[in-house]
């Protein structure tokens, strides 16, 4: 079944309401806050993500040798307000040494399938993290796929939302131009979405007048 239709049309209406997002979310846009925001944000809200990142930087902490640099009893007080502090300064070190590693194949590489199996190797790197490093960091097309995708997936394209993370990002993308500014752009489209009006437990104004976008043909 072609979704193609569907997908992009919902992209657009969303692109209407909310225009551009000019996402990452953090404060220098630089690719070494991207990355620590991706691995900081598991589990916890972005404003808890953000005290954690002005820490960093009133220290001068703002390169991934810094935070190889420094021992972790002290980098778990500047990330302390992220949560999960003492299992995230190991994520941290683990992505810094990996980035300082393979830096310039990051870069330069079109091979993103194979990036992502590598990125899926470094402790404290899911699925999530690693496309949003990708995305976000290293401009790859590759596709997010969070529990806000999931919510608009069921709610308006009418897809399921249970499925394996995989799989979902399988059918975004097959339906999509690949494309890294409309990813990057649909997926933080997605994001305002649920923060404003497609909550959990209900349904806001701005969400009601979204029409449900269905790949079903009427018989």
């Amino acid at each position: 079944m072609d979704t193609s239709g569907s997908n992009l049309a919902l992209y657009e209406r969303l692109f209407v309401l909310y225009g551009e997002q000019h996402w990452w979310p953090c404060k220098s846009g630089c690719r070494w806050e991207i990355i620590t925001g991706a691995v900081l944000t598991q589990n916890t809200a972005w404003t808890n993500v953000e005290k954690a990142l002005a820490r960093l930087e009133d220290a001068g902490i703002g390169t991934p040798e810094q935070i190889l640099a420094i021992p972790e009893e002290e980098l778990q007080e500047y990330i302390r307000p992220a949560g999960f502090f003492k299992q995230k300064r190991v994520y941290l070190k683990a992505v810094a040494e990996f980035v300082i590693r393979n830096e310039q194949t990051l870069l330069n590489s079109g091979d993103v399938w194979s990036l992502r199996k590598q990125l899926l190797q470094v402790r404290g790197v899911g699925r999530e993290t690693a496309d949003s490093i990708l995305l976000y960091a290293f401009h790859k097309p590759v596709f997010v796929i969070d529990a806000y995708t999931r919510r608009v997936a069921e709610r308006h394209l009418q897809w399921d939302g249970t499925v394996h993370y995989d799989v979902l990002q399988q059918k975004f993308m097959e339906s999509l131009p690949a494309d890294v500014k409309l990813y990057q752009e649909y997926h933080a489209l997605l994001v305002a979405l649920c923060k404003e009006s497609c909550r959990k437990q209900d349904c806001g104004e701005m969400c009601k007048r979204l029409p449900v976008i269905s790949d079903r043909k009427e018989t």
